[in-house]
């Protein structure tokens, strides 16, 4: 039987959530998986649906997420569903919600520069996320973030100080993977628009493997 991924999309249209999703729900499913592809909460409050799940992806720059939405996610992901994503797209949604946040790992809190070059250096060469990729360059926002200190941090960024001279040398993790529950947990900060991970195969490539590993 074919694993089965949930991808709900949508809030600030700036970090294009359809378009990522549709690029990542393809690549799944020639992995094989089942896909389907809502641009709703709504389905998070349906318990049984939610458990059918292997993986789910929340693809929701800032928004709200309700009570019945919310918990219809987290006991999902408690029980044992995956949940991978990426940018804004996980790691700046529902910024109230302190226990999406705990699920997830970490919150975007800046992008000093905005648009920038930067470097992405990984850390753990063992893991089948980053198995095998080198350091590279990307050009997106290099994202800021309050971190868990409970995370695997599989890659790391180190700012400059070009931006904000008082974070220079700053290292701050861009991957990492965690556990919530009984659920894997997979984060990526790269990837502003969908264009950053076609003219960037690591950032790509890194997603879908975190993706991968986070399913049931």
């Amino acid at each position: 039987m074919n694993k089965k991924v949930f991808i709900t999309w949508g809030g600030w249209s700036g970090h294009e959530p359809e378009q990522t999703a549709q690029l990542f729900g393809k690549l799944l499913a020639e992995h094989g998986f089942e896909v389907e592809i809502s641009n709703s909460l709504e389905p998070l409050t349906d318990k049984a649906k939610m458990a059918s799940y292997d993986l789910i992806i929340p693809v929701w720059t800032m928004s709200k997420i309700t009570k019945e939405q919310a918990d219809g996610l987290l006991e999902a992901v408690g029980n044992g569903a995956g949940i991978g994503g990426w940018h804004g797209g996980m790691c700046d949604a529902f910024r109230e919600h302190t226990e999406y946040q705990w699920m997830t790992g970490g919150q975007w809190v800046a992008h000093p520069g905005n648009i920038i070059e930067y470097e992405v250096n990984i850390i753990d060469h063992d893991d089948p996320i980053t198995r095998g990729i080198k350091d590279f360059k990307i050009r997106s926002e290099q994202y800021y973030m309050h971190t868990d200190p409970g995370n695997k941090v599989l890659a790391t960024t180190t700012f400059s100080g070009e931006h904000a001279g008082w974070i220079d040398g700053t290292v701050m993790p861009v991957v990492w993977k965690r556990k919530y529950g009984k659920g894997r947990v997979f984060y990526s900060s790269l990837g502003h628009v969908a264009a950053d991970f076609i003219n960037c195969p690591e950032a790509e490539e890194i997603v879908l493997r975190g993706l991968l590993w986070a399913a049931r």
